[in-house]
């Protein structure tokens, strides 16, 4: 048996040995977020425009691939398709428009927002669908057919 005395002293040094771990965690991100702000700042280059383009199209790129699957899976795969390649044609407008001034990637940036609207839409509407019939025996899916497909044409209009 442990008297109070050592238990005291036992939870002491485990308190002190967390606070010190806590404070290394602490110094370790202030080190890294420092090192981050200076180093990781490029230069007003080509490579360094290329990078950042690159970069913020491999962060798009997951959620763009999983709206295109459920909009082409839930609902109708030729708007999905059309969806898709006009986002792929719009992100490198914005890939290109980055390599200029700044200036020049925001109409491919903001072009690409209603690609993406439109797929998330699909989704939402056949995932919907999806479950009024399963649960609820109701299939709307003609009708979403109807609207995507007539819909999607409207996606050309600057």
């Amino acid at each position: 048996m442990c008297s109070s005395k050592q238990r005291w002293r036992v939870q002491g040094i485990s308190l002190n040995t967390c606070r010190l771990q806590k404070s290394k965690l602490r110094v370790f991100f202030a080190y890294t977020v420092q090192n981050e702000s200076v180093n990781q700042r490029p230069a007003n280059t080509a490579f360094g425009r290329v990078s950042v383009a690159n970069h913020n199209c491999i962060e798009v790129y997951p959620t763009f691939l999983a709206l295109l699957w459920t909009a082409g899976l839930f609902c109708s795969q030729a708007p999905a398709a059309f969806a898709g390649m006009l986002y792929l044609i719009v992100r490198h407008k914005y890939f290109v428009g980055y390599l200029g001034e700044s200036s020049q990637s925001l109409p491919g940036f903001f072009f690409g927002k209603r690609p993406m609207g439109f797929l998330f839409i699909m989704s939402t509407a056949g995932i919907v669908n999806y479950a009024t019939n399963y649960f609820f025996g109701i299939n709307f899916l003609f009708y979403i057919q109807t609207l995507t497909k007539a819909s999607a044409a409207l996606l050309l209009i600057p």
